[in-house]
């Protein structure tokens, strides 16, 4: 049975009964398709693969944007029922690198879990309701000056199995970088990023799922939720909602929306890839001292971890087999965006995971896969088991409570949550470098 864009809303248990049963239905169904159901290259394997110039997958499943400051980014892409878009094979050549630099396997959505704050109503998006079905398909005007593909959707709810479905444009971003050299040249640079995004709609919301891949490497990953307010939320007589329309009565259940990225790294084309975490600690002036100093400490990652987002903390992933022209390893750090951390369920409770590879594995939460025993557990939270790091995974967690406005009547404007993954030496310097600044590796005019 096909149902179109399910209505959902905490208020009509009628409603949520209706969308469960469908889920398990729809759940069924996409089990026995496979995940990789609607066409698409093979999912990345876990083991390395060199990373070259030849393509990975066939054109029509192929993305490669050579940005005008010089740098390309090739991947190739998948469409799952569930979590829509998969991203496979990311490589990214800079200016000056002979060859590109592979580094994800694979990368995608992998859990929107929305509670509602009075407890009556709490849905998984991306498994109970197979968000990739709901690929909606866009207009021209939607992907400015870029190119939409057609996407084969697995029980796609338009009621066609084709939808325009796929942005690949260009947008620039702003400066660079900008420099004022001593003789006064000013060097300046606007800087160019490719973006890759679909709008999948459940229930009432419309989900824009994007990523943006800069010139000088970074990766930006973001969600943003537009559409509408549910109608049947519109009763939260509980003191939890918020008053829309004439009046004070509270009209709109406030809820979360926890989103979960699921990142398979392969820099350098393996997977043996290691994970660090680096912590900082501030203390004041000591005897002569003229301000407080900080010390920064590194701690190797070589156990699955659930980690915390503390003051001055961070991760990065580092290849294992790449160095740069300056002979240091290369890595990716993580740079999470603003975050609203949900602690109602444990695998919401930390902000990043990471994991040993295990191709069940799929889903933050009600992972639908079935992992050979309930002992396994089916959240991200019940695979922090100790296992080594050889392979890591790394699980993203970003939260936004939302608590609605009169401005989000009618349509919502989009409310964005993400993150980014920022290139640490993974050239030898700036890959938008200008060749008059070329030889000022490591201290700038030294021995001048």
């Amino acid at each position: 049975m096909r149902v179109p864009f399910l209505k959902r809303g905490p208020r009509s248990q009628g409603a949520a009964r209706a969308r469960t049963g469908v889920a398990a239905g729809l759940c069924a169904a996409a089990l026995a398709a496979g995940v990789a159901a609607g066409g698409g290259p093979a999912a990345a394997q876990p083991k390395a693969a060199p990373a070259a110039a030849a393509a990975d997958c066939s054109a029509a499943y192929r993305i490669e944007q050579k940005l005008s400051t010089g740098t390309t980014w090739r991947m190739c892409w998948r469409f799952e029922a569930k979590s829509g878009l998969v991203l496979e094979k990311v490589s990214y050549q800079p200016p000056g690198e002979a060859k590109p630099i592979r580094v994800l396997n694979s990368a995608k959505i992998a859990q929107i879990h929305v509670p509602y704050d009075d407890g009556k109503n709490e849905y998984n998006d991306i498994t109970d309701y197979n968000f990739g079905s709901g690929l909606v398909n866009m207009t021209p005007a939607e992907c400015p000056g870029g190119t939409i593909r057609t996407v084969k959707v697995p029980d796609s709810f338009t009621g066609s199995p084709n939808v325009k479905g796929l942005c690949t444009t260009t947008r620039s971003r702003g400066h660079a970088y900008r420099m004022q050299a001593d003789n006064n040249k000013v060097f300046q640079a606007q800087g160019k990023d490719l973006l890759i995004y679909t709008v999948n709609k459940v229930g009432w919301y419309e989900y824009i799922t994007e990523w943006r891949f800069s010139d000088d490497g970074a990766i930006n990953m973001n969600v943003g939720a537009t559409g509408s307010l549910s109608p049947f939320d519109y009763d939260a007589g509980d003191g939890r909602g918020w008053p829309l329309g004439k009046g004070a009565k509270a009209y709109a259940t406030s809820h979360n929306h926890n989103v979960f990225w699921r990142l398979d790294f392969g820099l350098d084309g393996s997977s043996a890839g290691k994970v660090e975490q680096y912590d900082s600690v501030v203390s004041p002036p000591a005897g002569a001292q003229q301000g407080p100093t900080t010390k920064t400490t590194r701690t190797a990652v070589t156990k699955e971890l659930a980690g915390d987002a503390a003051n001055m903390r961070w991760w990065r992933v580092v290849s294992a087999t790449g160095k740069n022209k300056d002979g240091h390893a290369r890595s990716y750090e993580f740079v999470p965006g603003a975050t609203t951390k949900y602690a109602g369920r444990p695998f919401t409770r930390h902000d990043v995971y990471f994991t040993q590879y295990n191709k069940c594995e799929q889903y933050a939460s009600n992972n639908v896969r079935d992992c050979g025993s309930p002992l396994h557990g089916y959240s991200v939270d019940k695979w922090v088991n100790g296992q080594a790091l050889t392979h890591p995974v790394a699980w993203v967690n970003v939260g936004f409570h939302h608590v609605a406005r009169d401005e989000d009547q009618q349509p919502m404007p989009v409310h964005w949550q993400g993150f980014s993954l920022a290139p640490r030496d993974v050239t030898a310097m700036n890959p938008l470098t200008p060749s008059a600044l070329a030889g000022q590796n490591g201290r700038p005019n030294a021995g001048s």
